[in-house]
């Protein structure tokens, strides 16, 4: 069966089913992966946040967001409206290459702050780098296929987790199981909405986990 063959059965699915699809591939952007993240370092590493006022961690987390999910996707926004790209879903490797651009200069300048951080996690200074790395590989080989974001943000979640869990010297087990099931599904959800071949999917997880190894090699 060849790779077009496969996608056509893949995407040939009920309602249903696509409507959850597209519902788990929205709740899990890439854009929003940072965020959760941030998020869920708070939660369960807040020892490392100790230094940082109720008030300052909100701001901290609403300036994560804005740079890491509002401005990137309002520069989509405008780019459409501008007609500098042909959709907001960014469906084409010529619409992506602006936003990738874009989405680095934001990553580039959020790592770039994180290198001075004293009261926050050590280990975001090598997730941000690893994330800014993601756009990097991700322009350079939007040249040759469609890499899939998703599976770059999915990647880049599950190996951030477990080198964050391996520096902290702490065993999650749960937390671990949920973000390798939701690795798995988002992956499988952006093949069953036709929007990727398996090639696209396992170097977009691949690029997604080499960065974070990168980055923490790097960064820290």
């Amino acid at each position: 069966m060849t790779e077009t063959m496969q996608l056509n059965t893949l995407g040939e699915q009920p309602p249903a089913l696509r409507i959850f699809a597209k519902f788990i591939s929205y709740v899990f952007h890439p854009l929003f992966i940072p965020v959760y993240v941030f998020l869920w370092l708070t939660w369960r590493f807040p020892i490392h946040f100790d230094d940082i006022t109720p008030q300052g961690l909100t701001f901290k987390t609403i300036s994560v967001f804005l740079n890491v999910s509002f401005f990137p996707a309002f520069s989509v926004f405008l780019l459409w409206k501008l007609k500098f790209i042909d959709t907001i879903f960014l469906r084409t490797q010529k619409d992506r290459i602006i936003p990738y651009i874009i989405t680095m200069i934001f990553y580039w300048w959020l790592w770039y702050l994180s290198r001075t951080f004293t009261d926050q996690p050590d280990v975001l200074k090598f997730f941000y780098f690893g994330i800014f790395l993601n756009t990097v590989f991700g322009l350079v080989i939007n040249n040759f296929i469609k890499i899939s974001m998703h599976a770059m943000g999915a990647g880049t979640i599950l190996m951030m987790m477990i080198l964050t869990l391996g520096r902290y010297e702490t065993f999650l087990g749960l937390d671990l199981l949920i973000v390798t099931f939701l690795t798995g599904l988002i992956c499988t959800v952006r093949l069953m909405l036709n929007e990727h071949s398996t090639a696209e999917i396992y170097t977009g997880l691949i690029v997604g986990i080499l960065c974070q190894l990168i980055g923490y090699w790097f960064a820290l």
